[in-house]
């Protein structure tokens, strides 16, 4: 029997930037009166507060939900309102190396962005995120920029390279997430092990970035069951087995 279910953000339970919708919600909800859940993504706090949580009523469910931002550098747990349980911040040095080799990166490849919608590199305080369009820019656009990860792995390939300290990992629809070495979504399910005291034989992972070079792709690492999905419609067609499952 699994006691917690673990569940990718972007591109999984929402489309990019979006947030869940109603038939999302209440799918989650009736999975939390069963087992425990986690929501692990590139994302910082703010933006599961807008696509997650402000679709969910605050009551006794919440205590069973555990939010990590940022790849799991970051881990919040909800007791008469959300608690931040850690958070692996780089140090300045660390950022501005980090920041300088995504802007070589972006620059070397043999492509161009002609146009960009709000921040193009994101200092999350645990996690540097590099997103081709911005971080504003509309879903149409990002699905059709790289839809098969080409651009982003010839980006990850430089990053590979100049900064190889460091966590490089390919998430979203557009993005590159930079991390402290070791410090990424295994390191959210060992995090999860710890604080929960559930064993990962006990635990599923769904989520849609699980190949090589994805942001999901370290929790295979940890042995944890893991389904790969394409998008939230298949992502609900999973979680309403499961709930007949339990």
């Amino acid at each position: 029997m699994k006691k917690l279910v673990i569940f990718d953000l972007d591109g999984t339970l929402a489309e990019s930037k979006s947030s869940l919708d109603a038939e999302m919600s209440a799918l989650l909800q009736d999975l939390l009166k069963r087992v425990k859940v986690a929501v692990i993504s590139g994302g910082d706090w703010p933006q599961f507060e807008k696509q997650l949580l402000a679709n969910f009523p605050v009551n006794g469910l919440l205590d069973n939900l555990s939010i990590l931002p940022t790849c799991g550098t970051k881990f919040y747990k909800y007791a008469n309102g959300w608690e931040k349980i850690y958070a692996e911040n780089l140090s300045i040095k660390e950022k501005e190396k980090i920041i300088h080799a995504l802007k070589e990166a972006s620059n070397t490849v043999d492509f161009k962005i002609e146009k960009t919608w709000g921040e193009v590199i994101e200092d999350r305080g645990s996690q540097i995120t590099f997103s081709a369009l911005g971080q504003k820019a509309p879903l149409e656009e990002k699905k059709t920029w790289d839809p098969d990860f080409v651009k982003r792995k010839k980006i990850k390939a430089i990053l590979d390279q100049r900064i190889p300290e460091f966590s490089i990992r390919m998430g979203g629809t557009t993005s590159v997430d930079v991390t402290k070495p070791g410090i990424d979504k295994a390191y959210g399910i060992n995090k999860l092990k710890d604080i929960l005291g559930i064993e990962v034989s006990e635990m599923i992972f769904i989520g849609d970035a699980l190949f090589p070079g994805g942001n999901d792709y370290p929790v295979k690492q940890t042995g944890v069951v893991s389904i790969s999905v394409r998008d939230p419609h298949e992502a609900k067609r999973i979680i309403e087995t499961i709930n007949a499952c339990l």
